[in-house]
């Protein structure tokens, strides 16, 4: 297994949308900065599920790790959820955080921080995709059927159309 480095992920941007949409800024050489798509402010204790502003698709023959910035743990942000992304999954991720600040101050992320690192690794061995209930989830109809298309056309025989529109239609949009 190997965390890919700047230009593979560029490439994997260009030929799989694995993070759309992407700016320049967000490249940090060993992955991409994902930022959250609304402000929201965290009170001492308080639990919130916040999305990410980009679509994240981890091709099958890849896992995505991810981990925070240190500028919000410094803070006392921590990032509760799994912090691996299954191979074959497509969607927003939901980022489940917690204020742990030691002064119980509030923390507020703002729309466009850069708040988690994503990694990709290239994983060994037969394919085996995602298949639960969060694909396709914060994704319109339009960016569904985008991917919809990227996952017919390069992985049709781990995608059935039929299981694919039925994922779209049971996603979880807002």
């Amino acid at each position: 297994m190997t965390v890919i480095g700047e230009s593979v992920l560029m490439d994997l941007v260009e030929k799989y949308k694995v993070i759309y949409p992407t700016h320049d800024e967000g490249f940090d050489g060993d992955g991409y900065v994902l930022t959250v798509r609304e402000d929201r402010t965290l009170n001492y204790l308080e639990h919130r599920n916040m999305i990410s502003k980009e679509v994240i698709f981890t091709p099958p023959n890849y896992v995505a790790h991810l981990t925070a910035k240190s500028k919000f743990g410094r803070m006392g942000l921590s990032f509760l959820n799994s912090v691996k992304v299954h191979s074959g999954f497509v969607g927003r991720l939901a980022l489940e955080l917690v204020n742990l600040n030691n002064e119980r101050r509030p923390i507020t992320v703002n729309r466009g921080d850069p708040l988690i690192h994503i990694e990709f690794i290239t994983r060994e061995g037969e394919p085996s995709p995602y298949r639960g209930g969060y694909m396709f989830q914060y994704m319109d109809e339009k960016e569904t059927d985008i991917y919809i298309d990227i996952l017919s056309k390069h992985f049709q025989t781990l995608f059935t159309s039929d299981e694919l529109q039925a994922k779209k239609k049971a996603r979880v949009s807002e």
